[in-house]
């Protein structure tokens, strides 16, 4: 691998901006890249779908045909604040923002290690495996990208998506089932000075029943939040309506159904109480998976670390990413940290000897021929 040159690739694309549905300038480079070193690369039509402005790019490359073909994927977007990042690189090898934007790392430097890794393998002349690359839009919105992505143009049967934080050599098996819900509470407004019994206040209705509702860790494996609540138009008008936006996380998709019905429950019988109207929408944002430990996608992994004096470390997580979407079509994969820390925060930070050492794995698990 050529680190200088994988570096200025990073930063090359750090300084374009590609938040979540404008992922063009992005889509463009990594297409022209990748068309240069001979992939074929063919991009959909999602963004029609999703109302962005780029599809998901889909890139093959032939290799030893005795070999089953793996599959390598990285996101195109990111969160804000982003516009105008640039990717600082320090003396003592840290590589951060200037403190006003996100990084970027998460998920750019799974895209820069990804084409860094293709390319050692060509100027090199490296036998490799049928490798399969997929750079999907839309993450950070619960994997829409991904959700709407052709599977039928897949051969993989096994992925590596790069997309985690954490030390390099670490990866995620196993990620939840999440689902947000909408409840809006309608109630009947009147003046604070005019008080009568015609009047239901729908903010005391909606409080008295999220007090009824366990949030933060529910269990081992599963979590509940309520972010925003809303309503109420001035201090002496008595609100009539009161609306929550709140998510079930949980490594059990029963269990997270079974959550979810629960705290619908609760406020539609709350509302029942003062005669109230409750309207309760949620969806299944994606939905959880669990690779098993003794599968060919560790094993192949763990084997990897170990050659290049690694340490493998497999972890639950309670993030999600477009391997849960993977997943659903059959497609066993690992989520690999990719030297990513403090993700969705500007105190993002990437490092040039973790970007070295995960691109050093990918290199290996494109060589590999287990």
């Amino acid at each position: 691998m050529n680190t200088e040159r994988l570096l200025q690739t990073f930063q090359e694309l750090v300084s374009i901006d590609n938040p979540s549905l404008f992922e063009r300038e992005i889509c463009d480079y990594i297409s022209l890249y990748l068309n240069n070193l001979g992939f074929t690369v063919y991009e959909d039509d999602v963004a029609s779908k999703i109302m962005g402005n780029s599809g998901n790019l889909y890139c093959f490359l032939e290799g030893d045909e005795s070999l089953e073909p793996l599959l390598f994927s990285a996101h195109m977007d990111v969160i804000e604040p982003s516009y105008g990042k640039q990717a600082i690189i320090h003396e003592n090898g840290n590589i951060t923002s200037d403190g006003t934007t996100i990084l970027g790392a998460d998920d750019l430097a799974g895209v820069s290690v990804i084409l860094e890794a293709v390319t050692t393998i060509k100027e090199n002349n490296f036998q490799h495996r049928p490798i399969e690359l997929v750079f999907f839009v839309g993450e950070e919105i619960y994997g829409i990208g991904s959700k709407v992505f052709d599977y039928s143009l897949l051969k993989s049967k096994e992925a590596y998506i790069l997309d985690s934080s954490g030390e390099v050599g670490s990866a995620a098996y196993k990620a939840p089932t999440l689902i947000s819900f909408d409840v809006t509470v309608l109630g009947k407004s009147g003046h604070t000075g005019f008080h009568s019994n015609k009047i239901i206040h729908s903010i005391a209705i909606t409080s008295e029943a999220i007090t009824k509702i366990k949030m933060g860790q529910i269990d081992e494996e599963s979590t509940c939040n309520m972010g925003v609540i809303q309503g109420g138009l001035a201090p002496n008008i008595i609100p009539y309506s009161c609306k929550v936006k709140g998510e079930i996380r949980s490594h059990s998709h029963k269990k997270a159904i079974e959550i979810l019905n629960e705290i619908s429950n609760i406020f539609h019988s709350t509302g029942e109480k003062y005669n109230a109207v409750v309207n309760f929408e949620s969806k299944v944002q994606i939905k959880a998976y669990e690779t098993p430990l003794n599968h060919p996608v560790v094993e192949r992994f763990k084997n990897v670390c170990g050659d290049l004096n690694i340490n493998p470390a497999f972890y639950p997580t309670f993030g999600g990413s477009d391997n849960n979407n993977l997943e659903e079509h059959e497609i066993n994969g690992l989520v690999l940290a990719n030297a990513m820390h403090n993700p969705h925060s500007c105190e993002e930070t990437s490092s040039i000897s973790e970007l070295e050492k995960i691109t050093n794995i990918v290199i290996a698990l494109m060589r590999n021929k287990d």
